[in-house]
């Protein structure tokens, strides 16, 4: 807010007392400074909600606004919880972003192998997500609600993250098994 315009706010007895340079007008000086930073804000508010281009420290803050603080790791450690609370994602920032972007779409799939698909390959980066909804029990007859998630072994640092997903995105009563595969 500029020195003019916080002036005209102001009663009319401390409008006549301005002077150029007196106290009331370095008061005013002072106000007009204090607005700047969240002036700029303002100007370009709609970036500081846009997961891709707003500041690194808000997007763990989008990202619980979306319902995803399950995301981020459990640590019994205290300090160790409250850094991660605030961002520690394994695959990074960046794919962090890219969920948060694309948390109404993945919440519209949820519970479906093509909504884990799509969660596991964006959380990680990495295409090569397989799910087999047809397994077979050790007798060869096929194994219900149970599903096999094969994984590129390049994800195997994330397997704690990947098991959460997993465990979140699937239907409650479904089973699973998670292996890494070599491509």
């Amino acid at each position: 807010m500029k020195r003019n315009a916080i002036r005209h706010l102001l009663p009319g007895v401390f409008q006549r007392t301005i002077q150029p340079q007196g106290p009331l007008n370095a008061l005013l000086g002072v106000m007009e400074k204090l607005h700047e930073p969240s002036e700029q804000i303002l100007e370009n508010l709609s970036a500081t909600f846009d997961p891709r281009q707003t500041p690194d420290r808000f997007v763990p803050f989008l990202a619980r606004w979306v319902d995803l603080e399950w995301l981020f790791e459990d640590e019994s450690n205290e300090t160790r919880a409250a850094e991660s609370r605030y961002g520690s994602f394994s695959p990074g920032l960046g794919h962090l972003r890219e969920l948060v972007a694309a948390a109404t779409f993945l919440a519209h799939w949820r519970g479906t192998a093509k909504g884990l698909l799509l969660f596991l390959e964006t959380a990680t980066g990495t295409q090569g997500f397989e799910i087999n909804e047809r397994v077979a029990a050790p007798d060869g007859l096929p194994r219900p609600y149970h599903i096999l998630i094969r994984a590129p072994e390049s994800t195997a640092r994330h397997q704690a993250l990947i098991e959460r997903i997993i465990e979140f995105e699937k239907p409650a009563y479904v089973t699973y098994d998670l292996e890494f595969i070599h491509q």
